[in-house]
Parts: C-alpha cells; structure tokens; sequence
C-alpha cells in the first residue's frame, strides 16, 4: 500500500510539474505574439533614437522656439497621457514629448532610474535627435521633480518651467505627519510579482483595459497593449522614488526664470467615498493631507521670483487629461515671458 501511495504521489507530480510548465510555455508564446501584434497594431508616434545601445521613444512636433519638453509622471502611460496638451501647444511652438526607459515604446535601461539618470536620458535624447535649446520644461506629478533634476545640471539650456499639480520634494514625510498614518510600499508585492513575470503572459491576462475617455480609442489601446512590458520600469522608478525627491531637493532656486504652477483644487464633495476609503484615510485625515499639499504646492511658486499659481478648483490631480486648457494657457504664457526675457538686451 505504501508503495501505491508513493506511486500515485510521483505520477501527480510529475504530471503537475509537466501541466504547469505547458502552461508557463503557452503563457510565454502568447506574451510574445502578443508584443509582436502591439508593434504592429500601435506603432510608436514619433520616432526612435538612439543614445548609445539603446532606443528613447521621442516624439515632436510643431515649428518655433523655445522648444517645449513635456515630462510625464510616475505611471506605464507615458508621453500618452500627454496628447490632447502637445497636439495644441504644436500650434504656437515645438514640443516633444518622450517615453522615459522601459515606459511604453523605449527600450528598457540598467541600473538605478532616479531622477538623475532620467535627466541625463532626457539630455542625451533631445541632442542625439537635434532638438536645440533653450528648453521650457512642463513636469506633472513626479515629473515635476523629473524636470527641477534636469535644470540642476543643464540650468543654461532650460527658459522655463511649467509644474502641473508636482510633487514636492518633502511630500512622503509632510503628508505623513498631516495624516499621523506612516508611508506607505510605494509598489505592493502583488504588482511587483506581476512585474517578475510579465514574460509569461498573466499580466496581459489579469490587468484591466486603460480606460482613459481624454483620449483617443486608439491611444488608449496602445496604453493598454504596452502596460505589461511597462510595469517593471514604472517599479524601478518606484523604487527609488525617495532618492528621486531628495535629488530634486537639493535643487529649489529657480532665480528669475519664468514659471507656471498649476495645482488641483477639487474639494471634497469631488472626491467619491470609495476614492477616500482606498487610502485607508478619515475624511478629517484627507482634509489635512489635502491641506499640506496645497501648501506644497505654494512652496513650488515660490522657488521663482517670476512665477504665477493658479489652482484649477474643477480638477483633480491628472489635469492635462481634465483642464488641458489651463495647461496648455500656461504652457503659452511661460513661452511668451521667456521668449521676452530671451529678447532683453
């Protein structure tokens, strides 16, 4: 009987073993053929350039100087997020949108990817594609950070800045102390599981479609063919979020140069239950992170003396996607005060 039972134990583990690695294997040959058919089915806007092995996704367009460099937030969408903005500000100057490392259509990098490595990704592919500066530079979310790195160590190159609801430097331990509630993993083990083995094809099978009605169908398509394989360089960013901000810290004296602050300003009635309970916070709790960053986001105007603050009461924090007007205003009018300082003898 013993023998029986050590028998019938090894054959349901060996045909385990086989049904799981037949399982990994199609897994994996769907994930490909799936990668083939979004290089096909949505190919990248713009245009490919290489910076030394690698390809950035970089994508310009309009006429005119300075150029404009819109530089995305911390997600797997990318310079997508940025189309109904770019497409207008083309019609009164150039501007370039891109892909950071491993984010949508750019190939993926080695090592850390704080924000010092992204600023120089970012030099490298501006004067790899020729796109002269001077620079005016629009950073939304994390990007704001992104874009004060860039101008630390190319000040001369940059004219302007635009900072669309940004984040701050000191926001992981301000917010934290509005709310008494201590940081929270940036990247939950779920998803960090999902990034290790996105070559198998269960992220493709298990992540929801992007729904982003801002945008066109096709964009949002393309969003969602991309996100599996975008997933882990949006976590490697993710991982060193902290040492991004402390580098963008370290760098808060704009001087003169012409800036636009743009912030969120939707109260609480906006905001749904569900969206508040997610972040495991009282109503009083987000009240008072709400008020912190407001008052972050009053610290940003001030890194310039030649800066303007408006706060959009009617959006949230993605507000290229819900006020692209207003970014788009800003945009114009840092252009504009740039371009005059540019002609000031």
């Amino acid at each position: 009987m013993r023998l029986s039972i050590r028998s019938w134990v090894k054959r349901v583990t060996i045909t385990g073993s086989i049904l799981a690695i037949s399982l990994v294997s199609i897994g994996c040959f769907y994930e490909q053929a799936a990668r083939s058919r979004a290089i096909k089915d949505f190919p990248a806007p713009g245009k490919l350039v290489d910076i030394g092995g690698r390809q950035i996704h970089l994508n310009c367009q309009g006429r005119g100087t300075p150029l404009v460099v819109l530089e995305a937030g911390a997600d797997t969408s990318g310079s997508a997020l940025w189309q109904p903005v770019q497409e207008q500000v083309a019609r009164f100057t150039r501007v370039c949108s891109y892909d950071r490392a491993g984010i949508m259509w750019s190939d993926p990098a080695k090592g850390q990817r704080n924000s010092h490595a992204i600023a120089e990704d970012l030099h490298k592919v501006l004067r790899a594609a020729n796109e002269q500066p001077p620079y005016i530079l629009a950073g939304a979310s994390m990007g704001g950070p992104y874009v004060m790195t860039f101008t630390k160590y190319y000040r001369k190159e940059v004219a302007g800045m635009v900072l669309v609801d940004a984040s701050h430097p000191d926001q992981t331990a301000r917010l934290a102390q509005a709310t008494g509630e201590p940081a929270s993993n940036p990247i939950p083990m779920a998803f960090r599981a999902l990034a290790a083995v996105a070559w198998t094809g269960l992220p493709r099978l298990v992540l929801p479609d992007a729904e982003v009605p801002e945008l066109p169908s096709q964009t949002a398509k393309a969003i969602t063919a991309y996100q599996p394989t975008s997933l882990a360089a949006a976590f490697a960013e993710a991982a060193v979020f902290e040492d991004s901000l402390r580098e963008a810290g370290t760098f808060r004296t704009l001087g003169h140069l012409p800036l636009a602050v743009l912030s969120r300003g939707k109260p609480w009635s906006a905001f749904s239950e569900a969206e508040r309970a997610a972040g495991g916070l009282t109503r009083e709790q987000f009240n008072r992170a709400e008020a912190a960053w407001a008052n972050m986001q009053a610290e940003e105007a001030g890194w310039s003396s030649n800066s303007t603050h408006q706060v959009l009461a009617d959006s949230s924090h993605v507000m290229q996607l819900e006020r692209p007007d207003a970014v788009i205003a800003a945009i114009r009018d840092v252009v504009v005060r740039a371009t005059r300082a540019n002609a000031t003898p």
